[in-house]
């Protein structure tokens, strides 16, 4: 089953269990899939998919900040709630040391030698690592990787 068929399946069942606060989370995950295929006239493969959640969980990110700054924890919890409930179709996330593990060895392979190099590693690393690495530690790592 395609992450997109288990995330229509989850609204189903949280339309069935009456469950809210889960159900529209949901629907706004569909919703900005659907503006996706709509807006590029594509089908959404599971990559893509992720890509849409890890956004989607940026932006929550980026609210809760900015909603505990304004001192609206009402508000951070509801957001806070939402990126629970998208975090569960993120697949396993890799470890700082595995990230820079991979990283290391992509370096090695391009013989990339300095920062200068870091926009060809990126594009590099941002297609093998896309879905299973947070981009914030990845990023470092490169930065580490490019100078040591």
């Amino acid at each position: 089953m395609s992450l997109k068929d288990q995330i229509t399946e989850d609204m189903k069942t949280a339309m069935r269990a009456k469950d809210s606060e889960r159900l529209g989370t949901i629907r706004l995950l569909l919703s900005a899939m659907k503006q996706k295929e709509v807006d590029e006239r594509v089908v959404l493969d599971d990559a893509m998919v992720v890509a849409i959640v890890d956004k989607l969980i940026k932006q929550r990110k980026d609210s809760i900040d900015a909603f505990k700054k304004a001192e609206r924890a009402d508000l951070a919890d509801k957001e806070e709630a939402e990126m629970k409930v998208l975090q569960t179709y993120l697949p396993q996330r890799m470890s700082a040391d595995e990230v820079l593990a991979e990283v290391k060895a992509i370096v090695a392979e391009l013989g990339a030698s300095g920062p200068g190099d870091m926009g060809k590693v990126m594009g590099v690393v941002k297609t093998k690592l896309a879905g299973k690495a947070e981009m914030g530690t990845v990023s470092a790592a490169v930065k580490a990787a490019l100078a040591g």
